[in-house]
């Protein structure tokens, strides 16, 4: 079965410079081996391809049940370096929540 990442998770994202930095926390401990399985760095730069970030770091935090992801140079420049009108992090972990995930029936 397919779901999507906001259905297991909730997720804060910060800001500093020209990085982002993504928390991902488990609703449940129960799904947390799921999420470290399929929500890799590979799919989280695929993920935010269109934002460039040339960088993709993901730090586990297993007693949490949550995980932190860093993307370098995705906020155009950062608050004090870009034209753009929002160029704040704090939207990207709506973009993160969208990820597709394949659980078994029994998980959700």
């Amino acid at each position: 079965m397919k779901t999507l990442l906001h259905t297991l998770a909730h997720a804060r994202t910060g800001d500093k410079g020209n990085r982002s930095s993504i928390s991902l926390i488990a609703y449940e401990p129960r799904h947390w081996p799921l999420l470290v399985e399929q929500v890799t760095e590979e799919r989280v730069a695929k993920l935010f391809a269109a934002r460039k970030p040339t960088a993709v770091k993901r730090y586990l935090l297993p007693n949490l049940h949550a995980m932190n992801f860093v993307l370098d140079d995705v906020l155009d420049g950062g608050v004090n370096g870009s034209l753009n009108l929002d160029t704040h992090g704090k939207a990207l972990s709506s973009l993160l929540l969208t990820l597709t995930l394949d659980v078994p029936e029994t998980t959700t």
